[in-house]
């Protein structure tokens, strides 16, 4: 019969059909490009699993925290990691001793006194006290002073009186200026003297007080005529210079 197919030739559409259907499949299993996809399951797990770690993570056995020694050590130099706060260094400037007590009179005792000669003016003696004690003292009047064989003591120059008494505190210096002898020589009675006592009065400005200081003289001495004088005490050099 016409109508009926031989089984051979069903067999052979079935075998093609399949070979169609496994074409297909494959063609499903590449992309545009005919690169094959990357495979899904196992194997994507595996690789997550041996990817680099992230730098920016702490481990936590190098951690401060997990660390006590590692965290001792950075808070003893004063950081917390590479960015933290430097230590600083204070510097502290020496002040100078400060006055304690009341003050008293400036003397011998608690003062040092040193007498310079002067190039300029010429003739003249620069006498310099400075406090040495703990307390401020007051420089009354000016100083009366006793070369080696004077007779009395050398007046004072009128018009050098300061406005204020002279105050030192402690390790500041109070200044008077002497003239020895007069430039143009009409002194009379001039002679060189070898020692020098300075004497300080009291407030009252009649009487001195405590012991004299002996500051040195120039090995070969000083001249002096009848034209000796002084200054008051001066708050500073430039004052005294001035006379």
């Amino acid at each position: 019969m016409s109508g009926i197919r031989p089984s051979g030739t069903r067999l052979a559409v079935a075998a093609a059909t399949a070979a169609l259907a496994a074409l297909s499949l494959t063609a499903c299993g590449n992309d545009a490009t005919g690169a094959r996809a990357e495979p899904t399951g196992t194997n994507s797990a595996a690789s997550t699993a041996t990817a680099a770690p992230d730098p920016s993570a702490t481990s936590p056995a190098t951690s401060p925290a997990a660390n006590p020694a590692s965290s001792k050590a950075l808070a003893s130099s004063g950081q917390s990691g590479s960015g933290g706060p430097k230590p600083t260094t204070r510097h502290t400037t020496a002040k100078p001793p400060a006055s304690s007590g009341k003050p008293v009179t400036c003397q011998a005792s608690d003062t040092k006194t040193v007498a310079a000669p002067l190039n300029r003016p010429v003739n003249h003696m620069l006498l310099t006290v400075t406090n040495t004690g703990s307390r401020t003292c007051y420089l009354y009047a000016y100083p009366a002073l006793q070369f080696t064989g004077a007779q009395a003591v050398p007046p004072v120059i009128a018009d050098s009186h300061p406005q204020a008494v002279v105050t030192l505190a402690p390790g500041e210096s109070g200044y008077a200026s002497v003239t020895l002898a007069a430039a143009d020589g009409t002194g009379t009675n001039g002679y060189t003297a070898k020692t020098l006592a300075v004497y300080f009065y009291g407030r009252s400005g009649n009487e001195s007080v405590g012991a004299a200081a002996h500051p040195p003289l120039p090995a070969k001495g000083l001249y002096i005529d009848s034209t000796l004088k002084t200054t008051y005490w001066q708050q500073s050099m430039d004052d005294a210079l001035n006379w």
